[in-house]
């Protein structure tokens, strides 16, 4: 992967923190109103490491309670269903769970005024070797920094970030008038959504998360027997977009999806343990239901006169509600 700044130097993951200098320059003097870095390598370090630490607890103990200790907003939303749906697989836990570990840190950090704050932090995986990206937002100084958004890139998928003479990347705000992008950021969730709706438009490049991703819906939704209707809407959880040197953005957002099942007359759908964890009412034997799902996007958004689409790079999902009618 391409090192992008003097800010992205690897440090070690054990006992980070100890180890880390923090960067030159008060955090928190008028934080509301001076563009300064997000946060230091050493509180950085250690978001990484709390993320760490809960995911491990939450997947071990199968705990919903422990999700918000560690995520928030989307991803919040996305880990809690899971792990509401392996409880009610396995209410005892999973204490043969693999403790997730991540090594060769990097942090790709903002200068931002006001509230709230974010940064970039990417980390080998145990899990299959890839980097994971995780975004970590905060809404005031005094509150715990929390992984909003997760995803897994290959280094040739990453972009180089566009940074100062300091080596601090540039936000760009959601609601920005003029953010220099095909579509602005705050703009893609609901862009996305009417894309997969109605397959109109051309600013998503082709691939699986597109226009591959509606054929398979088409497909699956009219098997004999069975009926998938299918419709999509954006997500009321922040976008999070960094500047990269070629003018575009690395934007991270989610979008809902709903499903509604019908099978054929004296059919019923199959209610497993995993869906009896996130119910919406009694999990009673149905010919029809409906499941609401909430993913997200990482994707490659080109300069507003730049030629190309925007890139899909990685999508995570998860049921979060599920419904007998």
């Amino acid at each position: 992967m391409t090192r992008r700044s003097p800010f992205r130097v690897p440090v070690a993951m054990a006992v980070a923190s100890a180890a880390l200098l923090t960067l030159s320059g008060c955090m928190t003097v008028h934080g509301e109103r001076e563009m300064l870095p997000a946060v230091s390598k050493d509180e950085a370090a250690k978001a990484v490491q709390q993320f760490v630490d809960g995911f491990n607890a939450s997947n071990s103990k199968l705990d919903p309670k422990v999700n918000p200790s560690y995520e928030t907003e989307s991803l919040l939303t996305v880990d809690q269903a899971l792990t509401k749906a392996a409880h009610a697989v396995s209410p005892q836990g999973n204490p043969a769970f693999p403790p997730l570990k991540l090594s060769d840190p990097h942090f790709t950090v903002p200068k931002q005024a006001g509230w709230p704050k974010v940064f970039l932090a990417d980390a080998v995986s145990n899990r299959n070797n890839a980097r994971w990206f995780l975004v970590f937002t905060r809404d005031s100084v005094g509150a715990k920094w929390k992984a909003s958004y997760l995803s897994s890139l290959t280094g040739d998928e990453v972009p180089q970030f566009k940074t100062d003479q300091d080596g601090f990347a540039e936000a760009v705000p959601a609601d920005a008038e003029d953010s220099g992008l095909k579509v602005a950021p705050g703009k893609l969730g609901e862009a996305y959504a009417s894309y997969l709706n109605t397959g109109a438009g051309d600013a998503f490049a082709q691939g699986p998360h597109t226009d591959r991703w509606r054929a398979l819906r088409a497909k699956q939704g009219r098997q004999p027997g069975v009926r998938i209707q299918y419709e999509d809407q954006a997500s009321p959880f922040a976008p999070v977009a960094l500047r990269t040197k070629d003018g575009g953005a690395l934007v991270f957002f989610s979008t809902y999806y709903h499903q509604q099942k019908t099978v054929a007359e004296g059919s019923r759908i199959s209610i497993g343990p995993e869906l009896k964890g996130i119910m919406d009412g009694p999990a009673k034997p149905s010919d029809r239901m409906t499941f609401t799902t909430l993913s997200q996007q990482v994707v490659k958004v080109p300069a507003a006169n730049a030629a190309g689409r925007i890139s899909i790079l990685h999508r995570l999902e998860a049921k979060t509600s599920a419904k007998s009618l």
